[in-house]
């Protein structure tokens, strides 16, 4: 796990080396253990090392391969990379180290841009060939790793961060009214390529990007193939959701969830040089990973972190996660976490955000990660399950209702329908209904059989990617931790995506987790009600925070930007605790983050 970017000039000059370094500099903190760089003509490299897999100098980065010809920076890691190498080593390949970096460039060279194809795992990267003057950028099929862009006609910028290409200058800081539309209507969710920043894009999730030598520049927009700029963007895997065409029992979804799940587990340990621990939160999720793990380790690490109740919402899950890690034996880890503290470090957590994020545990990630870091390199958490097995409230209530697809997402779902937004948002950034239009185009793609299935794929494929799955790699790798997801592993998302949706809401939702778990991990944690990952300061705005956030909407800087009409901040704020979205947050949190997120990564920039 590291930090990468880079840049590509198309105008016959040389990359701004400058620039790089200062790219590389913000991105310090993903990667503590190495610096490196690499320049060839119009491209060039920085990374930043997070030492998981072969410790040695051997596979610092970035990574050269003298003989083929080519040049890596990567960011993530490849579980079966131990398979892929010894493949390419009875295809005839050396290897010079022994992790998954080199790996990356012999499948490439071997296998061209298919060579995505074969990899498990989470990965952002970029190949330059230096015989054919080829950039090469490939992001992993759920998109765990970010890779960011800013593109124009005399160069391309790359890098893990917004913030790093900003360090970088001349990027376009206008808002982006599409972005905007999206951010407050999903959760703070933009798919790609949009971000709340005009200047700024991201690479989709499982697709790969590729600039080819050019003659006369580039345009600013990236068509599926451009060949009149020589890039080509390409979809490498895309998610069924239909039935099998051999009907399978119940019993046998339960043998193969069990299974797929197991493997998973074992390639997500099993691809490192450090000690594994464990987020455990004390729901079905963590607890689960510690019960799949607590065989196969010495010694297991498990963390888990509590906030003060506020309005008498508890917030924290000990009772369970201590019960977990008793049952297991392993070395625990409880931090508790004073409301005081969150609110003195929630600009720190803010600078971490490589886009605004107001969900309510992306600081508590930010603090646990804190802590984390002190004791281990590498953790598992349990992203991904909720959305992959039908976990959350919503799933059966949007499943019940009627009325077209997208009234029955969008009234279980939209913090905010579009007269609403209107009201919020200033005349100059309005716009149609895009987020409406977005909705309705992901759920109408062919190859799923139910509504539910074409909603399950959604989030999987594209909601989820921007919001839990973001947030747990920013405010990890803010400490230079990295967090491996195996619900997220794409041999188990595919296999649930083909099972009945029926199945996955039975019993409340997660039902083949929770037919597998009652096999490994206490009863009391399976048969309890979902818990989430609570800050109840950030939901009932009271006191110190409600007077930060008021200070905000009322700052000099939120005036002349010109982002809300004031008369829809001036209702939020007589009155915060009553204007909730449908899955229970705060708006004026919403409004007020926002905002604090581009005085602290955007107007500090410019200024």
């Amino acid at each position: 796990m590291c930090g990468i970017c880079g840049e590509l000039r198309f105008d016959h000059s040389m990359p701004d080396m400058a620039a790089l370094q200062r790219m590389t500099a913000r991105l310090a903190r993903r990667g503590p253990n190495h610096e490196g760089f690499y320049s060839d003509g119009a491209l060039a490299f920085g990374h930043r090392r997070l030492a998981i897999i072969d410790l040695s100098a051997h596979a610092d980065q970035p990574m050269v391969d003298k003989d083929l010809h080519l040049a890596l920076v990567f960011n993530g890691t490849i579980y079966n990379y131990k398979e892929l190498r010894s493949e390419l080593l009875e295809m005839g390949y050396d290897f010079f180290s022994d992790g998954d970096s080199e790996v990356i460039i012999k499948a490439y060279h071997a296998w061209g841009e298919h060579c995505v194809e074969r990899f498990f795992g989470m990965f952002a990267f970029a190949i330059w060939d230096t015989r054919n003057r080829t950039l090469f950028l490939a992001r992993d099929r759920l998109g765990i790793k970010p890779l960011y862009y800013a593109l124009d006609g005399a160069r391309l910028r790359f890098a893990s961060t917004m913030q790093a290409l900003l360090a970088g200058g001349g990027v376009d800081t206008d808002l982006d009214p599409v972005a905007l539309h999206h951010h407050f209507t999903l959760h703070s969710v933009v798919p790609a390529p949009h971000t709340i920043l005009q200047g700024i894009k991201k690479l989709p999730p499982a697709h790969t990007l590729t600039f080819s030598n050019r003659k006369n520049g580039a345009s600013s927009g990236i068509d599926k193939q451009d060949t009149s700029s020589n890039i080509v963007l390409r979809c490498y895997w895309q998610l069924d959701a239909t039935r099998p065409d051999i009907a399978l029992s119940e019993q046998d979804w339960l043998t193969a969830t069990r299974d797929v799940l197991r493997r998973a587990v074992e390639r997500h340990r099993l691809a490192s040089d450090v000690p594994v621990g464990v987020l455990l939160s004390g729901g079905l999720d963590s607890s689960l990973l510690v019960g799949l793990l607590a065989d196969h380790v010495d010694e297991l690490n498990t963390f888990s972190i509590g906030f003060e109740e506020v309005a008498g919402e508890q917030a924290d899950e000990f009772e369970y996660s201590d019960l977990v890690a008793r049952h297991f034996k392993t070395k625990h880890h409880k931090f508790a976490v004073p409301n005081s503290e969150v609110l003195k470090r929630l600009p720190e957590a803010i600078a971490e955000m490589s886009e605004p994020m107001p969900s309510y545990d992306v600081t508590a990630f930010y603090l646990l990660g804190e802590r984390v870091s002190q004791e281990v390199k590498v953790v598992l958490a349990g992203q991904g399950a909720d959305e992959v097995f039908g976990g959350y409230f919503w799933y059966p209530r949007m499943n019940a209702s009627s009325g077209t697809p997208l009234e029955r997402f969008s009234q279980h779902y939209f913090d905010r329908d579009h007269a609403e937004y209107l009201e919020m948002i200033s005349p100059e950034y309005h716009v149609k209904d895009v987020t409406a239009a977005w909705v309705t185009d992901e759920l109408r793609k062919p190859d799923a059989d139910e509504f539910l299935d074409q909603v399950l794929r959604m989030d999987v494929t594209g909601l989820m990617v921007d919001d839990p799955v973001k947030r747990v790699d920013n405010m990890t790798m803010a400490w230079g931790l990295e967090a491996r997801v195996p619900f997220l592993d794409h041999e188990l998302v595919e296999l649930a995506a083909k099972m009945p949706p029926s199945l996955k809401l039975k019993e409340g939702g997660k039902f083949p987790l929770k037919a597998v778990a009652r096999s490994v991990i206490p009863d009391a944690v399976i048969v309890r009600s979902k818990g989430y990952f609570p800050v109840p300061a950030l939901k009932y705005v009271r006191g110190e925070f409600f007077e930060r956030m008021r200070d905000i909407l009322e700052s000099p800087a939120c005036i002349k930007r010109g982002l809300y009409q004031r008369d829809y901040v001036e209702r939020l704020l007589a009155a915060p605790e009553t204007h909730l979205t449908r899955i229970q947050g705060s708006k004026l949190w919403h409004l007020a983050l926002l905002e604090w997120w581009l005085q602290i990564n955007v107007d500090a920039v410019k200024n």
